[in-house]
């Protein structure tokens, strides 16, 4: 077994530069050996200050180079099938980042193309490793809440992406972008899903009406096994980042996520303050790292994904059955999609 895995990286967006940034430095196992971006002013000033050394302007030289290993995709959702199929078709391991692609005919073909080269791969949810997440989960299969039936998710970003990030076309919108964590989680703690019902609209942002797309939304399920959940999706959370899940069973409940990040109170004559989490890079950091930790160890070790293609896929089935039923304005059994 190599002692380190040599590692590219795809993409140097917000999220992009995690991922690097932790490969370069908190990552022993990892030798962050590459990035590319198609602004390679970024992919220069990126590795110059992290010590990366090389960098390319395309994921076609990434690809190329002999040396790397394994590959992390995080370029733009409208991209991944593209990138993934040719890191298959060269041999190396690979990270995709959710979603994985923007239609499931284009998900199968990528994970055909995975399959058919005996690569490994590994679908990008950081809320699987999240100590919060991990611990609930451990709660419901010790039988502590006894059996689940109802699951809320929420979901608020503290502002809206760029117009051109929204563009369905691009990200697949608020719900397949955005909503597909709550998804993977609602599946990760009660099962599959058998219908969803969305509602919501461009209520704070009217201008995201004009590329397609909505910033606020409710989802209602229905699982296989019939117990109930509800998603909740916004773009306007003014006071900050708000993750948070629930879940009830028949014999108590669990509340994951929290507001308060400084561990401080300010109380004063005026009331009593605390601040809130910033947005996701603090929320999930610790996640994040040991997302890559573990795909880094699991690529070394000759071990199986964590979260599979196949995991990948069904999120992504709610996400467009979901998607569907805001633009069909009717209930959609996920077996339509």
């Amino acid at each position: 077994m190599k002692s380190k895995l040599n590692v590219g990286v795809i993409g140097l967006g917000r999220l992009g530069r995690v991922y690097a940034s932790d490969l370069a430095q908190r990552v022993p196992k990892a030798r962050l050996a590459a990035v590319a971006d198609k602004q390679s002013e970024l992919a220069k000033s990126f590795a110059a200050e992290y010590g990366v050394p090389k960098w390319y302007p395309g994921h076609e030289d990434l690809l190329a180079d002999g040396e790397i290993d394994a590959v992390v995709v995080v370029a733009p959702t409208s991209t991944h099938g593209e990138v993934v199929m040719a890191a298959a078709a060269e041999g190396k391991a690979i990270f995709c980042e959710k979603p994985i692609s923007l239609s499931l005919e284009e998900a199968r073909r990528m994970l055909q193309a995975v399959e058919s080269k005996g690569v490994f791969f590994q679908a990008g949810f950081q809320r699987r490793f999240d100590a919060g997440y991990l611990a609930a989960k451990q709660k419901v299969v010790s039988g502590a809440i006894g059996t689940p039936v109802l699951f809320r998710s929420t979901s608020r970003d503290p502002f809206r992406p760029p117009l051109e990030f929204c563009d369905p076309g691009v990200s697949g919108g608020l719900i397949a972008d955005m909503g597909i964590h709550d998804f993977d989680v609602a599946r990760l703690f009660m099962g599959e899903v058998k219908t969803v019902y969305a509602v919501g609209g461009a209520l704070a942002y009217p201008e995201l009406a004009g590329v397609g797309d909505i910033d606020n939304a409710v989802i209602n399920m229905v699982f296989e096994n019939g117990a109930v959940g509800v998603v909740e999706l916004s773009r306007n959370a003014v006071f900050g980042y708000d993750i948070r899940a629930e879940i009830w069973g028949t014999k108590g409940s669990l509340q994951v996520g929290y507001f308060r990040h400084t561990p401080i109170l300010v109380m004063t004559q005026e009331g009593i303050t605390h601040d809130v989490v910033p947005h996701f890079m603090q929320r999930f950091e610790r996640a994040y790292l040991a997302q890559m930790q573990d795909f880094v160890a699991a690529v070394l070790e000759g071990r199986k994904p964590s979260v599979t293609g196949a995991d990948a896929v069904a999120a992504l089935r709610i996400s467009l059955a979901a998607t569907a039923s805001y633009r069909q304005q009717r209930p959609v059994e996920v077996r339509e999609v």
